[in-house]
């Protein structure tokens, strides 16, 4: 999430023709897509039975953090960090794009050039579901040139990832197409997901029933927060909490701030999880989720102490598990 945005509100669909000026200025240069890659073959698996909606799979924590681990040893790598221009981001990229590519996805690499460097986002069909009605889940992959950037946010990536490969696991064929993204350049004013938007046909902008976004969800000293900009998705998250017996918020430290800002000025349905940053837990948050009232809920935001240490187990399985019950229910 960057340092600072000011607070964006909704406007007409029609608003995106701005939105491609403000584009223009962020992405000088803009560089043409590489082509797709080759899709792979398909699971060897026959397909499971169509899952139901109360039916969407535990995700395992211990795979999320395994994807952290698997960033954070990336970073170690490459300067000790996975910013935009620098070659940990394209490592970080690169992973994801593999695990996706063997479990039967159809990726591709958008480019785009900003601050003097090329940047990327990457694209991930599953195959199948009505394209008219496509539901999309993302989440920025790069970490600012700091640190590692592990809860900002290789948590919402390493989410989205797991999300889509027990999609394939189950052989998922929901009614809806279902597309999982990585953004680029977030950290230096929501860049790639801007592009993105920008660069979409009419039809291809109206065909998205929602955008499911996922920004820093496992902060180690953590709050429970749910995006209000479209009821029904909201609903989604604040049911599945209510479930869990946990009591949610609604997020504000966030809004505008992150990569659900340039589909919610384009007219599509947004949601989304956060865990909370450099704002203060206070007493009576403390008291509902525990942890420590008077300190930040992420006392490591855009620290070089980002690291898997800075990682609350517990937040990351819930919303991991939150993220896949709303991608479940929402294309069914």
């Amino acid at each position: 999430m960057p340092l600072r945005r000011a607070r964006l509100r909704s406007r007409p669909a029609a608003a995106v023709l701005a939105g491609g000026l403000l584009t223009a200025l962020l992405v000088p240069g803009a560089v043409a897509a590489e082509p797709a890659a080759t899709a792979p073959a398909a699971v060897e698996a026959a397909p499971a039975a169509r899952v139901a909606p109360e039916q969407a799979p535990d995700i395992p924590v211990a795979n999320v953090q395994a994807h952290l681990a698997r960033f954070q040893s990336i970073a170690a790598a490459n300067g000790g960090n996975r910013a935009h221009g620098r070659p940990g981001y394209r490592a970080s990229l690169d992973y994801v794009r593999q695990q996706l590519d063997a479990a039967g996805f159809t990726t591709r690499v958008q480019q785009f050039s900003t601050f003097g460097s090329i940047g990327y986002n990457l694209v991930a069909d599953w195959p199948g579901g009505d394209p008219n009605q496509v539901l999309m889940a993302g989440a920025h992959l790069d970490s600012v040139s700091s640190g590692p950037g592990i809860n900002d946010n290789g948590t919402g990536s390493a989410a989205v990832l797991e999300t889509a490969l027990a999609v394939a696991r189950a052989g998922f064929q929901p009614r809806e197409h279902l597309r999982f993204t990585w953004w680029g350049a977030e950290e230096l004013g929501l860049v790639g997901s801007r592009y993105y938007v920008a660069n979409l046909s009419s039809a291809d902008r109206a065909a998205i029933t929602g955008y499911l976004n996922f920004d820093m969800i496992g902060s180690p000293n953590p709050g429970y927060f749910v995006y209000d900009d479209d009821p029904q998705i909201e609903k989604v998250f604040k049911d599945f909490y209510a479930g869990l017996g946990v009591p949610t918020e609604i997020e504000t430290e966030g809004d505008g701030r992150s990569d659900h800002a340039a589909f919610k000025n384009a007219g599509v349905p947004v949601g989304g999880l956060f865990t909370g940053a450099s704002r203060t837990k206070s007493a009576a948050q403390a008291a509902k989720w525990g942890g420590t009232a008077g300190q930040p809920f992420d006392r490591c935001y855009h620290s070089s102490c980002d690291t898997t240490s800075n990682v609350n187990s517990t937040a990351l399985d819930r919303n991991s598990d939150a993220l896949a019950h709303a991608v479940w229910t929402l294309a069914e």
